[in-house]
């Protein structure tokens, strides 16, 4: 059962066929350098708490909102953190505050993505009497996940960056506009 649900949350974060979340997490990373990987994790667990919040929250039946829309978010949180990796990226690469705001950002886009999968995660959990442990372990499938994507990333920039010494910027900018362009095509479809 607990192994059930972990893979599952693997596999929501993995499958190709809804990219839309590797998308995201790749783009959350397109900021960052390989030798801030601890705050790009600490971003990805922010993600994961809104995500697990939301998922709580609709599988009690005390957030419902229209899969629609949620649809229609999802690419727009994708567009947002590309677009703010480019404002952030042009105004101070060192800024502290962009790093904080990025959490929140994170925290937020985090509840949006946890309810596009709520109405399937309601009705996977059937009659399952605790929503605690398949919840849990489910969004441990998903931090699993999004530390493998994070960790591919991260070691795409390594590679650019310090062996090939790309500069940052050939990293961060082309990276963000892809996340751009792609969830644009997402939301346009």
């Amino acid at each position: 059962m607990f192994s059930d649900y972990l893979l599952l949350g693997l596999d929501h974060i993995l499958d190709t066929n809804g990219y839309d979340h590797i998308l995201f997490i790749a783009t959350l990373c397109a900021f960052y350098i390989p030798s801030q990987w601890k705050k790009v994790l600490i971003l990805v667990t922010a993600f994961t708490i809104g995500h697990s919040l939301t998922l709580a929250l609709s599988a009690l039946d005390i957030v419902n909102i229209n899969p629609i829309l949620i649809e229609t978010l999802i690419p727009i949180t994708i567009i947002l953190t590309g677009l703010f990796n480019l404002y952030a990226f042009q105004k101070s690469e060192t800024e502290q505050n962009n790093v904080y705001l990025n959490y929140i950002i994170a925290l937020g886009f985090g509840l949006i993505h946890g309810l596009g999968f709520s109405n399937y995660f309601k009705a996977i959990l059937g009659t399952e009497e605790s929503i605690i442990q398949p919840l849990f372990a489910f969004n441990l499938g998903v931090e699993v996940g999004q530390v493998v994507i994070v960790a591919i990333v991260m070691t795409l920039a390594y590679i650019l960056i310090h062996l090939l010494k790309v500069d940052k910027k050939y990293w961060t900018i082309p990276m963000s506009v892809l996340g751009i362009v792609v969830a644009t095509y997402l939301l346009l479809r």
